[in-house]
């Protein structure tokens, strides 16, 4: 590569020093020859930044006033970073040292790639695929995400089986590289996410717009999931829901948005009382606090779109399944990414 970009990893931390002190001197060693580290701080009080400034006085700093979430922290903090391709990467992830070369490259060898992802593993399993993106996202008709090598709670083996780059839906927020001038046409992350499936409603913006989204399987990092919220946390189940309903209205047509969000009004019922079922008044009531604050603010005014319906195109788009995934895998039993019929896939 004869012009080198300028690449800065970008780590947003909201009292995580564990995580830094284990994992930063990973991204330290990257081998990116123009590269920026930048830590951007959500409010911490756990001393994160002071040990930052003591062990790591390269690091740039950039501090937030208070905790703006994963949504208004990055927003915050990109704004102050210049660099063409920035790396949105969590605190809790381990690089090699080659990480970063593959996934800029690919991303140069198209004008219309404006995000990709490299292939995510777990931390604890390092020969499995991990929870957050897996080998690249995908949704199905009704608004649920699902991996490449993780479909719910089935996480597969990597034995190879999606080492081909190619198109996906969404890439995860775990580890997201994304072109600056993109980031700055799609106006970052829509703050009202606060977290979680943020990063899929950026994606889903950016191809509504007529740009790719890439997985990049020659780059691979590995990620501990849950060091923020853990899956058990009733407040990220409020966030799923109230999320997956307003990743919906954004992205949507009018009328294939009312008819999507008016069926998931039912079938996140089914999953409130298999909640009750299990004992799980808490999550239960989560799924109820998220319908109610969704209407709520619909109704308010707070959810209008961030782009003009005009620009919206119905689906398909690549990454997208025709059918539900859900009917497949609880139904259907379709637990693994290869069981799909392939002419269901975009």
């Amino acid at each position: 590569m004869t012009d080198i970009p300028k690449v800065a990893v970008v780590i947003l931390n909201w009292n995580g020093i564990k995580y830094l002190r284990d994992f930063l001197p990973f991204v330290l060693a990257s081998t990116w020859p123009n590269l920026d580290i930048v830590v951007g701080d959500n409010g911490s009080t756990d001393g994160s930044v002071a040990f930052l400034r003591s062990r790591y006085p390269d690091v740039k700093i950039i501090e937030n006033k208070q905790n703006y979430g994963f949504t208004g922290g990055y927003n915050r903090v990109l704004a102050q970073v210049d660099a063409a391709y920035y790396i949105l990467l969590n605190s809790d992830v381990e690089v090699e040292p080659g990480w970063i070369q593959p996934v800029i490259e690919l991303m140069q060898s198209d004008e219309q790639i404006a995000a990709a992802a490299p292939k995510i593993r777990a931390y604890h399993h390092k020969n499995h695929f991990e929870h957050a993106g897996a080998a690249g996202g995908y949704i199905d008709k009704f608004g649920y995400p699902f991996c490449r090598g993780r479909i719910f709670y089935e996480i597969e083996e990597d034995k190879g089986q999606y080492d081909n780059a190619g198109e996906i839906f969404w890439a995860t927020g775990a580890a997201m590289f994304i072109k600056k001038k993109y980031w700055d046409l799609s106006g970052g992350f829509d703050e009202r996410f606060f977290a979680h499936m943020e990063e899929i409603d950026l994606c889903w913006r950016l191809k509504n717009m007529g740009y790719k989204i890439m997985y990049c399987p020659q780059s691979v990092v590995y990620h501990v999931g849950g060091g923020t919220l853990n899956a058990e946390n009733p407040f990220k189940t409020y966030l799923n829901f109230r999320n997956n309903l307003l990743l919906l209205k954004n992205n949507l047509p009018f009328w294939h948005g009312a008819w999507v969000i008016s069926l998931r009004f039912w079938m996140d019922l089914l999953a409130l009382f298999r909640f009750l079922m299990e004992g799980k008044r808490k999550d239960a009531w989560a799924i109820s606090r998220a319908h109610q604050n969704f209407v709520r603010k619909l109704f308010k005014g707070k959810f209008k779109n961030k782009i003009a319906p005009a620009t919206k195109p119905a689906l398909p788009l690549t990454g997208t399944y025709s059918r539900s995934i859900v009917w497949d895998f609880f139904i259907g039993k379709k637990t693994r990414f290869t069981d799909l019929e392939k002419t269901d896939l975009n």
